[in-house]
C-alpha cells in the first residue's frame, strides 16, 4: 500500500468526521444516528459513482480478474506508454481512490459505532471484515476490479437502507412512503448481494488472489447472507403487521 493511499485514507477519516460534526451542528435536535446516517448516505452515493466511473469496460465490469493496481505493472516501459496503457494507469488510480474512500468511511463509521447508545456486534464484525478485505486488496495491490465491484454491490442499496430509518425519525414510520423505502431496499439488496454477490465471490475465489483476499471475500458474502436473512424477517413482519 503506497503512501498516497495511506494519506488518502487518513484524509478521508478526517473528512468524514468533519462532515459528521457539521451535520450534527446543523441538525442539533436530531439524534446521533440520524446525523450519522446522513453521512452514510453521502458515502453510499459517492462510492457508487466512483465505482461506476472506474469501470474500464461495462461489457465486463470486473475485468481483468486478479488485477494489479500497481502503476509499475501498467507502465511496462519507462519512456514509451501507449494511450491504452495510460488509460489503464488512470483507471488504476480511480479504483484505488474508490477503495481508499470506502476504507476511510468504514473506519470512521466503526468509531461511531463505539459511541452509539447500543453496541451492535454484527455491525462491528461487518465493518472489520470489510476494512480488512479492502485493506488487503490495497496492501497486496491485487483484486482491484473485483473489490470495486464489491463496493458497488454493497453500497447501491445503502441509500434506501438509511432513507427508511431517516423517515422514521422525521415522523413517517408505518406510512406508505416508509414501506416503499423498505421494499425498494429489500429488492435491491437481495439482487445485489444474493445474485451479484455470490458470482463475485466465486470469481474472486477461483482467480489467482492471495488467500487473505479470498477469505475476506467469503467472509463478506457470509455477512451479506446473514443480513439477507434479517431483511427477509423484517419484510415478512412488516407485511404481516400491515395486513
Amino acid at each position: 500500500m503506497g503512501d498516497d493511499v495511506v494519506n488518502l485514507i487518513a484524509l478521508g477519516v478526517i473528512s468524514w468526521t468533519t462532515a459528521f460534526l457539521l451535520i450534527r451542528k446543523i441538525f442539533s435536535k436530531r439524534s446521533f444516528k440520524f446525523c450519522n446516517r446522513i453521512v452514510s448516505t453521502i458515502h453510499a452515493v459517492m462510492a457508487v459513482i466512483l465505482a461506476s466511473l472506474s469501470v474500464e469496460d461495462w461489457s465486463c465490469p470486473i475485468c481483468p480478474l486478479a488485477s494489479d493496481s500497481s502503476p509499475k505493472q501498467v507502465c511496462t516501459s519507462r519512456f514509451l506508454i501507449s494511450s491504452y496503457k495510460m488509460m489503464e494507469l488512470v483507471l488504476s488510480f480511480e479504483q484505488r481512490q474508490t477503495l481508499a474512500v470506502t476504507v476511510a468511511y468504514l473506519i470512521y463509521d466503526l468509531i461511531c459505532c463505539l459511541f452509539d447508545e447500543r453496541f451492535s456486534l454484527d455491525n462491528t464484525i461487518h465493518h472489520l471484515v470489510s476494512i480488512v478485505g479492502l485493506g488487503a486488496g490495497l496492501a497486496y495491490q491485487k483484486c482491484v476490479s473485483e473489490q470495486v465491484a464489491a463496493v458497488f454491490l454493497t453500497e447501491i442499496s445503502s441509500p434506501f437502507l438509511h432513507a427508511r430509518e431517516l423517515l422514521k425519525e422525521v415522523g413517517y414510520k408505518d406510512t406508505d412512503l416508509n414501506m416503499a423505502a423498505d421494499i425498494t431496499f429489500g429488492v435491491i439488496f437481495s439482487v445485489a448481494r444474493m445474485v451479484g454477490g455470490p458470482y463475485l465471490t466465486f470469481v474472486t475465489l477461483t482467480a489467482d488472489n492471495p488467500i487473505l483476499i479470498k477469505a475476506m471475500a467469503l467472509g463478506m458474502q457470509l455477512v451479506s447472507a446473514f443480513w439477507f436473512y434479517k431483511i427477509v424477517k423484517m419484510v415478512k413482519y412488516k407485511l404481516t403487521k400491515r395486513k
